[in-house]
């Protein structure tokens, strides 16, 4: 099976907070940061993105390099403007209650098991 957002949402159990309509998006990979310019050097098209920035910018970022979603963890909002933004651009915008330790680990699971199916 392909891990797609809206399947990633599921079995990790995230609250989706923007862009709902774009779940069909192709996950490929994931990046855990919180420096902006590191994710900017880094991160892959296809990536999920696990940061704890709520702030507008993690969408302009998440936009220049086509990631798949943004994962807030931590359980922190996101900016009015950040959801705002995340809609307007078709961004999902994810959110769960773990910290990115934990979130990025049941990520590697899923891809893990996918391998092996």
């Amino acid at each position: 099976m392909e891990l797609n957002v809206e399947n990633l949402v599921k079995a990790i159990n995230l609250e989706v907070v923007a862009g709902g309509h774009h779940l069909n998006r192709r996950v490929k990979g994931g990046y855990c940061g919180d420096l902006l310019s590191d994710v900017m050097a880094n991160s892959k098209e296809g990536d999920v993105w696990i940061t704890v920035q709520t702030h507008q910018n993690i969408v302009a970022v998440a936009v220049l390099k086509e990631h798949a979603a943004i994962i807030i963890a931590g359980n922190r909002e996101a900016d009015p403007e950040s959801i705002e933004k995340a809609e307007k651009e078709g961004i999902p915008l994810l959110r769960s209650p773990l910290n990115g330790f934990l979130v990025s680990g049941m990520l590697y699971k899923l891809f893990e098991q996918g391998e092996n199916a």
